[in-house]
């Protein structure tokens, strides 16, 4: 009877999955509704709901995490809780809750943690109390939740998180414009963490100073990038790896110029390119966070992780397929 709880457990905890993200193209100018082009990873945060008899909310908190993370994050992470409750109608005043967040999830930044947290606990929520969430009212809930990580979220992390696969997506004055890109050859990706915890909020507030310091700057920033990801979603298209390296390094120029690289990334993005990458870049808010390296085959991909282990307290690997 034990081990039959413990599967049905396990079915609906595998029910509230929400997956990590690394972004290809678009830091920072997807903000501004323009496109971007995002995969999610395998890796999953997932959320159970108990109700109690007393009232109030206790969070337990079992994803794992780089050093100071959650710390660093708890008070956003308290805000971004609340902020889903709200938006689905949940008064832990009238019925607490014990709220319990796992997975396999490395919370880092640049990988969608907070993001798969909050679509998660949408998820969970839903299951507790049978409520009938569709997809598009879970990313909702998870926009609302990642306001307060982001302040003025995208929406890019919480829809990959959500929907899953390789997404070409636009943030709109309404709903987000998305969708599911078809892959021909397997993008396998090498991701490294710098062990730098950065605020997203003070990041896309510096770099909204910049841009409206100096527009036109910014939208020769922005010309480019779009010319980027053009070229970009063409190679995505017809599995062109070369050129799609060759995109990601130019992004990561543009990166450069954002201010949002740091002496960890470029190290990171050097050592792989080194070790056979055939393109490498920050991704995610900047100024730590992580690196991903594109590498064309599998002993490729090994050794970008053996060269990236020598740098970055943590790795790992992927694929889009």
């Amino acid at each position: 009877v034990q081990l039959r709880h413990e599967r049905i457990g396990q079915s609906f905890l595998k029910r509230t999955r929400a997956y990590g993200k690394l972004i290809l193209f678009g830091e920072h100018f997807v903000v501004y509704k323009v496109p971007a082009l995002v995969g999610a990873v395998s890796a999953y945060t997932d959320c159970d709901v108990e109700f109690t008899s007393k009232p109030g909310l206790d969070v337990i908190d079992n994803r794992p995490a780089i050093p100071g993370y959650k710390v660093k994050k708890k008070d956003e992470a308290n805000v971004a809780i609340q902020n889903v409750l709200t938006h689905l109608k949940f008064d832990v005043k009238e019925r607490g809750m014990v709220v319990t967040f796992g997975g396999d999830l490395c919370a880092v930044s640049g990988i969608g943690s907070s993001a798969a947290q909050v679509v998660s606990l949408a998820r969970g929520l839903g299951l507790a109390t049978s409520l009938p969430l569709s997809d598009d009212e879970i990313n909702a809930a998870g926009y609302e939740g990642e306001k307060g990580y982001h302040g003025t979220p995208s929406g890019i992390d919480n829809t990959a998180s959500t929907f899953g696969g390789l997404l070409k997506f636009q943030r709109t004055d309404g709903d987000p414009i998305f969708t599911k890109k078809k892959i021909i050859n397997p993008i396998r990706i090498v991701y490294a963490s710098t062990g730098i915890t950065a605020s997203t909020i003070q990041v896309v507030a510096d770099v909204r100073a910049l841009k409206e310091a100096n527009p036109g700057w910014f939208d020769g920033l922005m010309g480019r990038y779009l010319k980027i990801l053009e070229q970009g979603e063409t190679a995505v298209d017809t599995g062109d790896m070369e050129l799609l390296g060759k995109m990601m390094d130019e992004n990561h120029v543009l990166c450069q110029e954002l201010t949002i690289t740091c002496k960890e990334s470029e190290d990171l993005v050097l050592a792989a390119r080194q070790a056979g990458a055939l393109g490498a870049k920050m991704t995610g808010t900047g100024r730590g966070g992580l690196v991903i390296a594109l590498t064309p085959t599998v002993e490729i991909q090994n050794k970008v992780e053996s060269a990236l282990k020598n740098l970055a307290p943590q790795v790992w690997k992927t694929s889009f397929a």
